[in-house]
Parts: structure tokens; C-alpha cells; sequence
């Protein structure tokens, strides 16, 4: 998909995964600030949660500096620790939020709100992912197609 849509999705990316690591940092600074100011009360949880988040989110910004071209043959690794980390930092962000939404005890309209825009972000996203196998999948098949008809128009293969 990324073939099609050109640096246009790179951008994208790059700006969301920017905003989102700002307001991460805005978050993660805010529940240092409110520790500080609750002696006695901890919630161990939530912030080893947070900590794992914004190491991870860290790592995940620093890596782009170490980014294999596309043609590097370490590139499929970086690909491979790339979406694990990004698709962890999503999970323990959904699942912090919601330990945070326990602690604060906020009104159950807050709770369902969340959830409903976290279910919603999660059919998008599945519907994304699906559309991009789809692509990847049609794509696979018409370069396929090609090579075979480029076999078959008259000449032959070597192999044949």
C-alpha cells in the first residue's frame, strides 16, 4: 500500500506518531508531577505501566535514526521490531488509560465514552489492515500474472 500512496503515508505517520509522542510525554510528565505531590499514595500499576510506555515510545522515536533503507537486508527485522513495539505501545496505552480511569473513579459516562472511541479506532484500524493485506495480496498476484505472461508470449525459459 505504502508503494501506492507514496511519502504521503510516511508523513502521515511521521506526524501522528510525533503528536502522539508529545501528548505520551505531556502524560507521563503530569503523572510525575501528581506522584510528587501525593506522598503516600501509590498506584504501582499504573506507573510501571507508564514507565514501560514512555521508554518504549523513546526507543521507537530513536530508532528511526538507525532505520535500514527499504532495500537493506536488515530491513525486514527492523520492520518486524518496529510494528511489535508500536502495537505494544498501543495495548499498555489502552490498558494504562482504563487503570487510570479506575483510579480517578470518574463518572461511568467518562468510562463508556473511552471505550466507544477505542472500539471505534479498533474497527477502523482492523478495516485498514484488511484492506491493506487485500491490496498486498492483488499486488502479489498481478506481479505474478506478469512474470508468467512475460514466459508465455513466445519465448520460453530457460528452465523449460
Amino acid at each position: 500500500v505504502s508503494k501506492s500512496a507514496g511519502s504521503a503515508w510516511f508523513y502521515l505517520h511521521v506526524f501522528c506518531q510525533a503528536s502522539a509522542y508529545i501528548i505520551g510525554v505531556a502524560g507521563w510528565a503530569t503523572g510525575i508531577k501528581l506522584g510528587s505531590e501525593s506522598e503516600g499514595i501509590q498506584f504501582s500499576t499504573h506507573r510501571a505501566i507508564g514507565i514501560a510506555l514512555f521508554c518504549l515510545a523513546t526507543v521507537q522515536v530513536f530508532a528511526m535514526f538507525v532505520r535500514p533503507k527499504p532495500e537493506h537486508k536488515y530491513r525486514f527485522y527492523w520492520n518486524i521490531y518496529h510494528h511489535t513495539v508500536g502495537y505494544t505501545v498501543i495495548v499498555l496505552a489502552v490498558v494504562n488509560i482504563f487503570k487510570g480511569l479506575d483510579i480517578l473513579s470518574p463518572e461511568k459516562q467518562w468510562r463508556n465514552a473511552y471505550t466507544a472511541i477505542i472500539v471505534t479506532l479498533g474497527l477502523v484500524a482492523a478495516m485498514l489492515e484488511a484492506f491493506t493485506w487485500y491490496v498486498v495480496i492483488k499486488r502479489g498476484k498481478a506481479e505474478e500474472s506478469a512474470k508468467t505472461s512475460q514466459l508465455g508470449n513466445g519465448s520460453r525459459s530457460q528452465y523449460a
